[in-house]
């Protein structure tokens, strides 16, 4: 059964990007706050900053292609209290800027939004170097970082516009295809705290990002054969909920983790951590198996790289016959 608090639909009707998302919810809180302004490297069009522009132009700031010189504008810029968030691809936000985020940025609790678009291997067809696996594990592991990994167009606005209302540095991970626009406008949005999207007690499945939706799919054809699974978006990976984690393995028995990212240091690791600690629990995983991407198609890529509601069936029914073999 659907938790209609939080979905809207499961045959929906409309499909936007999240990158989208981000540029409607960018410009609801800089209405919102003249503190927040904006800084992009030369990529305006594809992180859908325009709106902000036109509307704040003396808020927004072109840096070229330059994301190191960004990242350390943006740390400075916090000082005068404004709430600059940076926008380019996950790739340059991240593996690009690295020393410049954790030295100018994290180390100081610098009060900077980086808004990473294109992730993942749903950025498709510009390939390996531009498809960042390993973006979630970096920024997680850097002290005082709020990592949040949004489900669709709504989810992604909301977010947008809850990270100007905290104190702190943020990595804030969307996409650029088209998904389904399945999360209400109006559902609960709570930093920190996941949903529970889906009930059930035979199977517990985490997922994050483009992955909530094809858990969502998973679910339905799971229980089309008798299994009801329990969905929770994870769309902040850290803090990690991990009292609703937990208390849902406990009724389950066996969880599946569902991300876009390397199998090691993102979400699945930060879970099987969790539960190694809490309540030990039968685990599988759903992400890439410890390599690059390469140049397709999102749903090409997705499809080889078993990131979709058919590979998430098949490690349920993994995940459940190993708990049925060695925990009875």
């Amino acid at each position: 059964m659907v938790n209609s608090r939080y979905i809207q639909s499961l045959s929906p009707t409309e499909f936007k990007d999240t990158r989208s998302g981000f540029g409607a919810g960018l410009l609801l809180a800089g209405q919102a706050n003249q503190d927040v302004v904006a800084l992009c490297a030369d990529l305006t069009g594809s992180l859908k900053m325009g709106a902000f522009k036109e509307a704040y132009p003396d808020r927004f700031f072109q840096v070229g292609i330059a994301e190191a010189n960004m990242m350390s504008v943006a740390a400075g810029m916090t000082i005068g209290g404004k709430i600059p968030y940076t926008g380019t691809f996950a790739n340059f936000s991240t593996g690009r800027v690295y020393d410049q985020i954790r030295q100018s940025i994290a180390y100081s609790e610098k009060n900077v939004k980086i808004c990473a678009s294109h992730a993942g291997l749903t950025l498709g067809e510009d390939g390996a170097t531009h498809q960042i696996l390993e973006d979630i594990g970096m920024m997680s592991m850097l002290p005082h970082m709020t990592v949040i990994c949004t489900a669709d167009f709504e989810q992604t606005r909301q977010a947008t516009q809850a990270i100007s209302k905290i104190q702190g540095p943020v990595y804030l991970r969307f996409g650029r295809p088209k998904v389904p626009v399945f999360m209400k406008a109006d559902s609960p949005f709570e930093i920190g705290k996941a949903q529970v999207l889906t009930e059930g007690n035979d199977v517990t499945i985490v997922a994050t990002g483009h992955l909530v939706w094809e858990a969502l799919l998973a679910s339905q054809a799971l229980e089309a054969r008798g299994t009801r699974a329990e969905v929770i978006n994870v769309h902040t990976i850290k803090p990690l909920d991990g009292k609703t984690i937990v208390e849902s393995a406990r009724r389950t028995g066996c969880v599946v983790v569902a991300e876009e990212h390397q199998r090691t240091g993102g979400l699945g690791s930060m879970v099987a951590q969790l539960l190694a600690a809490q309540h030990p629990t039968p685990m599988a995983q759903v992400a890439v198996e410890d390599s690059f991407g390469e140049s397709g198609t999102p749903a090409q890529l997705m499809e080889k790289y078993g990131l979709n509601a058919k590979c998430i069936e098949a490690r349920v029914e993994e995940v459940m016959r190993f708990s049925a073999t060695h925990l009875t």
